[in-house]
Order: structure tokens, then sequence, then C-alpha cells
């Protein structure tokens, strides 16, 4: 199949609004758990996650903590201005730089109420460690898609991390159609959660606690950690009517060498939590094809359109050439970490280099996460789905999870 000419019209179904989980179970493994394998479908909880999978198996995870991104202003006469922050502008080298700023930073940010906010400049007062500090916010100009805005704050000595700690609240996805609440800080977040950036969380690896942790460990299920930064644009629906019109999200990960070295001796026996986790690790299949082909590359980065066009698309190393050839590039560069943009697009017609096995939760209809799912299973996503949906599973965000094997 050519990707270029999928109909999104062929990735819709119905989701009834009951369908959707407003809110986490009590116990984040009690979530069920649809299993898909060899065209059979079954059901478990993710409690009994670990004797599901293979002995020996590598568990990708994303480690990428989600920030408070929605910002809420009042403008003197009362109007509200929501800012949600996307993305960091810039030439961006490591997102812990942009997290460690100190006195302004500025981002590619959603507006609501943007009709309402002229020249003005914004202003929030909080408070950090019990003392007060002043938020501004400025309109720098209006892109396509969004807006650039300069956010500044004084004391100026206190880091973006924390003064968007204490002015956000979670971000929760547009979906999820209440008030956050305080279950919701913890909650939307994964428990091994450890790099500032996200938006939106990576979903499948909320499930997941100490005590599977403990019983992966007792059947040598070992655990790897990818940085993904998830962005709003996970949630973009496909307006286009076939996917070539479609502008598909890019997003910054981070890998250090240590995984990258990790996944090439697991190829065969790797999980990836989550569709993140699963793009991040082929794109560094692709990323290292790139090396292979062309060694002086100055720097590594993947577009929507790449691995479907040459020289890529007839290029055919194995898994453990193009990460070696991926290391060896590292060390000409005298780096020990991938620090970069993907905008890899997985749909039917892929084929994965990496992963063989992905934990992920139900997605939306007409979404590119479903095509991923679509390009693991092929037409079984409707057979899937339309169990899901006839035996009230839960979808979405804080919903159940499916265990699919053999990608």
């Amino acid at each position: 199949m050519n990707p270029y000419q999928i109909s999104i019209q062929d990735y819709s179904y119905h989701l009834p609004e009951e369908k959707i989980a407003l809110h986490p179970l009590a116990q984040r493994d009690a979530s069920r758990l649809l299993i898909y394998q060899e065209g059979k479908i079954t059901e478990n909880i993710f409690a009994n996650i670990a004797s599901l999978l293979p002995e020996e198996t590598l568990l990708v995870f994303n480690n990428t903590k989600v920030i408070n991104a929605r910002l809420r202003f009042k403008k003197p006469t009362g109007a509200a201005i929501e800012i949600f922050c996307l993305e960091p502008q810039g030439d961006i080298t490591e997102y812990s730089t942009v997290m460690a700023a100190t006195g302004q930073s500025q981002w590619k940010c959603l507006v609501g109420g943007a009709a309402k906010w002229k020249d003005e400049e914004l202003h929030k007062n909080i408070s950090i460690d019990g003392k007060p500090v002043v938020l501004k916010a400025s309109m720098i100009n209006k892109l396509s898609d969004a807006y650039s805005i300069q956010l500044s704050w004084s004391p100026a000595a206190y880091s973006f991390a924390a003064v968007i700690e204490a002015a956000g609240d979670t971000p929760l996805p547009p979906y999820i159609k209440r008030n956050t609440d305080n279950e919701d800080n913890s909650r939307y977040q994964t428990i091994f959660a450890q790099e500032d950036g996200s938006v939106a969380a990576p979903t499948a690896g909320l499930h997941f606690t100490e005590a599977i942790f403990t019983k992966l460990a007792e059947r040598n299920i070992s655990k790897t950690f990818v940085t993904l930064h998830v962005g709003a644009g996970t949630f973009k629906p496909v307006k286009a009517a076939i996917m070539q019109d479609h502008e598909m999200h890019a997003e910054y990960f981070d890998v250090d060498e240590k995984n990258i070295r990790q996944l090439k001796n697991n190829i065969g026996n790797i999980a990836a939590v989550g569709t993140t986790s699963l793009r991040t690790i082929e794109s560094l299949y692709w990323l290292g094809v790139k090396a292979f082909l062309n060694p002086g590359e100055k720097k590594l980065g993947l577009q929507q359109w790449d691995v479907y066009q040459e020289p890529l698309l007839s290029c055919a190393i194995q898994p453990a050439d193009a990460l070696d050839a991926l290391l060896v590039w590292m060390q000409q560069k005298n780096t020990s970490h991938v620090f970069t943009q993907t905008q890899l697009l997985i749909a039917p017609g892929y084929r994965f280099r990496m992963a063989n096995i992905l934990i992920t939760n139900f997605h939306q209809p007409q979404s590119t996460l479903l095509l991923l799912v679509a390009a693991a299973i092929g037409e079984d996503w409707k057979k899937m789905y339309d169990y899901a949906l006839q035996n009230d599973f839960r979808f979405l965000s804080y919903g159940d999870g499916n265990l699919i094997f053999d990608l």
C-alpha cells in the first residue's frame, strides 16, 4: 500500500462519548488489557502483563514528564485568555536547557480568546516557594497554526520549569471534557516520568506500577528508557482526504548511547510501551540508515516521507547494523546522545524494524495513532476496536489498553 494515497475515511469508527474515560481508575494496573495475537483476541488486566510477555523481553518506556502547559490569564477587563504551550522556539540543542532557562522563554502556543488579546502584555501573579512572582506574556506574531509567545517573569532567577509548574494546569486532552482536579497532577503522569517537556502524557505508560516492575524483573524482563516529548499534535485530527496532504507533527526526542546499545543487543525481543516509544526507536533505525548512507552528515533528523522515498526506501540494512552506524556517527560527533526531531509517519505499508510487540491504548478515529495500529495488524484493527467497543473497554488517555504481538 502506498501511504501517500491512504484515505483517512477508511480509518474511522463511531466512538460514543460514554466510551471515553474521563477519569483514571483508582488503581493504575487495574485497567483491562485486550490481547491481539495471530488474529485472535483475548482479555486480561495490566496487573498480569508480566506473565503475558516472553521472558527476556526488553520493554522500552518513554520517560518524558508532562509540564503544566495550560496557562490562564485575565485581562484587566476580566476577559479570559488561555495560552497552551506547544513547544519551545529557537535553536534547541536539548530540552533541559529550555527548562532551566531563567528570566524568559519563547514558545509556540495555542491561544484561546486570541481575538480579545490585542497588543497588551498579560500578567499573572503566582507564588514559588512562598515568594511572589509575576509571569508576563507578550504576543510576538501569528504563525500558520498557532502563535509565537514570549513568556517572561520576575524575579528572573527562577527557571522556566519552576515557573510553569507554579503557573500552569495539567494539559488534559481536548476529549476529556472536564476541569482538571488534584488527581490529574499525579495520574496524568507515569510513575517513571523524569524529563520535563511533554504537553501530553505517553498514556500506555500510565498503567505501570512498581508492583508490575517487580514482576517483570522476576521474569528477566528488562527495561530501557527513551525520551520523546509528546506534543499536542498527537491529538491533531487528520483533516486531509488523503495522507499526502496531511502534515505530520514533529516531536523532539533524546536517546542516550547506553540505551541505543541496549536496543541493539535485544533486536527481536523488543516491546514498545506506547506509540511514542515505538516512533522513537523506529526513528533511531532510520537515523542509523542515514548515517550509514552518509557518514559525514552533520545533523540527523527525520521528515514525514523520508522512509517512503529513495535512498532510504531501498536500503535494507539490518537494525543492528543501522544502530552501529548511528553509534559510529555519534562517536565522530563526540556526543553521547541523539537529540533531534522526528516527523515519522507510520501508516499501513510501513514495515517495523525495531519492535515486535506494542503496548498501547485505544486511539481516536481518523488519527495518525490509529494508522500506526493499522500498520501493525492491518484490517484487523477494525476487529480489535469493534471487540473493545462491544465489550465496554474504556477508550483514550485514561482508558484501557491493548497488547499487540508480532508487529
